[in-house]
Parts: C-alpha cells; structure tokens; sequence
C-alpha cells in the first residue's frame, strides 16, 4: 500500500507533471550540463514509490507508456526534411555515417565479451537507438523490443553515465596534442557567424494554433500507422509505422512543418512524462543489482566508437573538429554537439552538427530494433 492510491489519478498527474518540471528545470542550471534531467526525473520517481509514497503501478502510469509515448514519436520528428539535412550536413554527413557505423561495432563487441542475460539483445537494440540518434529513439526502441519499464530504467539510468563520460571525452579529445598532431587544423569559412547568429535567432514559440494543429496531426498520425499495423498483423511494430509515416509527412509537406513551433517542446513534455512513470514502476533493488553490467557495456560501446572514429577520420582525412561533431551528433544529440562546437569556436560546424543529429533520430530506431533481432 502506498499513501497515494493507485486510483488517484489527479494526484499522481501532479506528482508526474511536477517530476518532469523537475527535469526540465535541472536542464536549464548548471547541474545539467553535468547530469541529465532525465536522470534526476528517474531517481526521483524510484524514491517517491520505493519509500511508498507513491505506487509502483498505476492505471495512470499504464497510458502514459501507452498513449502518449507513441503521441510523442510524430511530434519530436515532423523536422525530419532529408533534403534539408543532406543539403545542410555537407561533410559531416560522412563523418556521422561512420560513427553510426561505430556505435553498432561497439554493440557488438561489447554484446560479445559480456553475458547481460534476457535482457542483452533489448540493450544492445535500445543503446544503438539512443548512440546513433538520441532519446525519442531510446524509447522509440524499448517500446518495439517490448523492454520491460523495470529493464528500460535500468538501461537508460546506465547510459546517462556512459552519456556524460563520452561528452567529457568529446570536449577533451581536441585538446589533446597527441591525437590533434595527425589531423589538420581547424580553419573557420567567413560566413560561420552569420550562420551562427540565425541559429540562435530561431527560437520556438508558442502558438495555441501550431501546438493544437500538431497535436491533432499526431493524432491522426499514430491512428493511420496503428491501423497500418493491424492491418499488416504486425501491431508490436507500431512504433516503427509511427516513425514511417511520420517522416513522410514531414518530407512531403517540408515547408509547412518548419513553420510548426512548439511541436518538439510538447513532445520532450511527453517524454519526460514517461520518464517520470518509468521511475516509479521501478524496483530499486533490482536496478541496482542490473545497472552495473549495462554501465560496463556502455562504456565498451563509447570507447570502440571514439576509437574507430578517430582512426577513420585519420585514413580518410577528415577534419578532427568535423569527426567530433559528427559522433557527438550521434552520441550526445544536435542541442549538445552545437553547444561543443560553439564552445571550441566551431561556428561553421553547427549547422551541420544539428542537421547530422536530427538525420540520427530519423534512421536510429529502425537501425536498435534490427539490431535486438539480430542478436536475439
């Protein structure tokens, strides 16, 4: 028994809306530069139904994972234009082929040197989703491999740390004169600043008619792909029919989905829901008696990706700074690899940085899921 029932859905709606405040204001200070939100979210909820507060299952938690995750998936990839992308990724584009290339060698290495048990082929699928793209794709594969709430926040809790160390590695690497001595040195184009500037001028707003028009398309987006997928006999890929559908409606109607604001704010809401609901069906004892196989295979997976990025990056000549965009657009997200690059003086790499990262979250559920199939 907990204090709050499990039928008490307006007081477990505040204590999920208020976790995920919690998350996104973490993510605005300091402290989040260092530790996601997404983790504070996750331990706060453990806390809140280990201690009974809160219960481990709820009515509640159940649509959150089943009604608004998929809702999410369209709403974090109506930016998805390919033609945008590859118009606007130049030479990074090649540079983050190779580290999606990386992080599946890594997955298997790792898969291969370690027994992670029934639940190795999920994690191998759910860290090549979340190292090619970022977390929508994390999720996006958990939900398709039918990881367990208790298995994906084990996993995801054991990433955020690999997550933080390959973000230090990324920032470190440029400066070490022992790897930079074999790559050429950076040169800045003329119009890097410009580019920079309209970057940063582009910020989201909020319109009631874009949020409640791409909420409606949503909707309707995630009732054609279940149909699709009813109809095909093939309902536990819904979210990858979401995802299908989804980046062919962003790629036929490109111009009007750029205009969308607020559509991928509403969507990171959705999924810090999630996480919020994740937590509190988790059993403490049983994260931490798994968390610290998956931690060492993360950090396999990271170092075999620096690594063979590095050395491809050397046989091919590639720019240092542009391998390091690309596998943090793989790695840490475009918001994260824009903020390297601005901090290195990159300025004409971020650009390019975002377009790689949003391309990453576009292929990188397809690519987790056939990965947990084959390792199956």
């Amino acid at each position: 028994m907990s204090l709050i029932p499990g039928d008490n859905v307006f007081a477990l709606g505040a204590i999920l809306f208020g976790l995920a405040w919690l998350g996104f204001w973490i993510d605005t200070n300091a402290i989040g530069k260092k530790t996601s939100g997404v983790v504070w979210v996750l331990c706060a909820a453990m806390l809140l139904s280990n201690t009974g507060i809160i219960p481990l299952a709820a009515p509640a938690y159940d649509f959150v994972g089943g009604s608004l995750v998929p809702l999410a998936i369209p709403l974090l990839l109506l930016k998805g234009d390919l033609r945008k992308i590859f118009r606007e990724s130049g030479r990074v584009m090649i540079s983050f082929m190779i580290a999606s290339a990386a992080t599946i060698a890594g997955v298997l290495v790792g898969f291969s040197l370690l027994d992670l048990g029934d639940i190795g082929p999920k994690a191998a699928g759910v860290y090549t989703g979340g190292w090619i793209g970022g977390a929508v794709n994390f999720l996006a594969v958990s939900q398709a491999v039918e990881m367990t709430p208790a298995e994906f926040s084990v996993a995801i809790s054991a990433s955020s740390v690999v997550s933080i160390t390959a973000l230090m590695l990324l920032i470190v690497i440029p400066s070490v004169r022992a790897i930079t001595r074999f790559f050429p040195e950076y040169e800045a184009s003329q119009s890097a600043a410009a580019k920079l500037q309209s970057t940063e001028a582009a910020l989201p707003g909020f319109r009631l008619t874009h949020i409640s028009g791409a909420i409606g398309l949503s909707f309707a987006i995630c009732a054609l792909s279940g149909w699709l997928a009813e109809l095909l006999a093939m309902t536990q890929y819904n979210i990858l029919f979401i995802t299908v559908v989804t980046i062919a409606v962003a790629n036929c109607f490109p111009r009007i989905m750029h205009r969308l604001e607020g559509d991928f704010e509403v969507g990171m809401l959705l999924m810090y829901l999630f996480f919020a609901a994740v937590g509190a069906g988790t059993d403490a004892m049983a994260f931490v008696s798994s968390a610290v196989d998956l931690l060492v295979f993360g950090m396999i997976i990271i170092l075999v990706h620096l690594a063979l990025v590095l050395v491809a990056a050397r046989l091919l000549k590639i720019r240092l700074d542009e391998a390091i965009v690309a596998s943090g657009a793989a790695l840490v997200g475009p918001a994260v690899t824009a903020a390297i690059a601005i901090s290195k003086g990159w300025k004409d790499l971020v650009t390019p940085g975002i377009m790689c990262g949003i391309f990453g979250y576009v292929i990188a559920t397809f690519i987790g899921v056939l990965v947990t199939r084959l390792l199956s």
